[in-house]
């Protein structure tokens, strides 16, 4: 490669970078200036719940946990659960399967302590998807709600790793009346030893779930479910089997994500409801650790972003014409299978300037110009991801604290190093899915909290 061609090279990936990094920098502002507005002018919240009049009601709830090779943290999930939910107003089905006897000999070793947790087998062998383990779960539910004569008002989701909250069930049972789904927000623990790995999910749910949701709610957008902590009405639940013959469409990968869609397509409101425990208290969510190596936490996000920005795309399109709220939104879900590539280039883009920089001094010839406008555009990136490092480092402070404050711009850049491993094993995963190939439970192993920090996330 001569002098002049690597300059070339720079230059135009540079150009193409930064015009492309300004416009996802203006996104981004623009959605943060909408939640400083929403923050500002709500107004009329629920009162705060309580432990004594708001989890009791009419409502009955059915708690589904599909559990695929977890017989090391259902147990002590089931037993915490049960624990932290008191009354009889709900029951938990759990789904197995059949060539997995270490989890269903640990559910039953709960089940038969306790009648409010119900082993479900699927009909086969595992894994096969999320989904169709849900269904497996839904089929069992329907089968029991006849042979009971008893109804159940809502499904709630969860998975195997959670740590439930006590007054969760009393927020659905508070909204569920007037939404077909609620949703609390997810608020990950950071597992021990895993400060940058497992704690930028912090992060990232700290905006997702702190500023986008709510955003989205004030837009009247769709709102996909997270598919843990959140309530979806059985009789909204059975206008989707009846459409498709199954509730949950086991042909997705991110099928949590599609039913929020799905819910809004048949006119459900959706709500996503962050209330305190008490005056000032932290709000009830759901918390869990999240993957902890990043071999494990690129195969999550890998799912994900095969799930919502390629595959989903082609299954759920853009929604109702004009919905304009709805379509910028979907575009911010689906923007991520640009923004690798975009940000590989970039760091391509320093690298090679590194080596141009170096050249130009060892051949004793002047750099070339520039762009007039291009510095400009570097300037305004810079700006902008100042705004992004300081909007997040807010948002973690204010849902976690100041000291994984501290940590949100070195996560930023743990952030990418995994996004860009993800998105090419995304590449892969959905050009299988184009061939033909399997849906397969492409599941990452969990870990439960100790009683103590479980606990401390109540």
């Amino acid at each position: 490669m001569t002098l002049n061609l690597l300059d070339c090279v720079v230059r135009e990936l540079t150009m193409f970078a930064a015009v492309v990094f300004m416009l996802g920098g203006v996104d981004d502002v623009a959605v943060d200036i909408l939640y400083f507005y929403h923050s500002v002018t709500r107004r009329g919240q629920r009162p705060l719940l309580n432990d004594e009049g708001d989890t009791r009601c009419e409502h009955r709830f059915a708690v589904f946990v599909p559990a695929w090779d977890e017989a090391s943290v259902i147990g002590p999930m089931l037993r915490a659960s049960l624990a932290r939910w008191s009354g009889d107003a709900y029951r938990i089905y759990v789904g197995t399967y059949p060539n997995d006897p270490s989890t269903i000999a640990a559910v039953l070793q709960v089940a038969d302590a306790d009648a409010r947790v119900r082993l479900v087998i699927g009909p086969r062998a595992g894994p096969t998807t999320k989904a169709d383990c849900l269904n497996a779960l839904w089929a069992a539910l329907e089968r029991d709600a006849a042979a009971e004569g008893a109804t159940f008002t809502a499904v709630v989701l969860h998975d195997a790793e959670d740590v439930v909250h006590p007054l969760e069930l009393a927020v659905y049972a508070a909204w569920i009346g007037d939404h077909g789904a609620v949703q609390v927000p997810v608020a990950p623990l950071c597992q021990p030893g895993s400060r940058l790995v497992s704690g930028h999910y912090l992060d990232e749910f700290a905006q997702s779930h702190g500023a986008t949701l709510p955003v989205r709610q004030m837009l009247g957008a769709s709102l996909p479910l997270a598919g843990v902590g959140c309530a979806i009405r059985c009789d909204l639940l059975r206008r989707i089997a009846a459409d498709r013959g199954q509730p949950f469409d086991a042909a997705s990968l991110t099928e949590d994500y599609e039913l929020g869609l799905t819910l809004r397509a048949l006119g459900a409101r959706s709500a996503f409801v962050c209330v305190p425990e008490w005056a000032g208290g932290a709000p009830v969510a759901v918390r869990a650790y999240f993957p902890a190596t990043v071999d494990a936490a690129v195969r999550q996000k890998a799912r994900w972003m095969a799930g919502i920005a390629l595959s989903g795309w082609d299954r759920t399109g853009w929604g109702r014409r004009w919905d304009v709220g709805d379509h910028w939104m979907r575009m911010r879900d689906r923007r991520v299978a640009l923004a690798m590539p975009v940000l590989a280039i970039a760091y391509a883009a320093l690298c090679l300037w590194g080596l141009a920089l170096a050249w130009h001094a060892l051949a004793g010839a002047p750099l070339p110009s520039l762009p007039s406008w291009l510095g400009g555009a570097l300037l305004i990136n810079l700006l902008l991801l100042a705004w992004r490092w300081g909007m997040r480092t807010l948002l973690v402070v204010r849902r976690h604290g100041w000291r994984e404050g501290v940590w949100a711009a070195p996560r930023m850049l743990v952030a990418n190093y995994i996004g860009l491993l993800a998105a090419r094993r995304a590449l892969w995963i959905y050009g299988r899915l184009l061939a033909g190939g399997p849906l397969r439970w492409d599941k990452t192993a969990h870990a439960f909290p100790t009683e103590s920090l479980a606990a401390g996330a109540a």
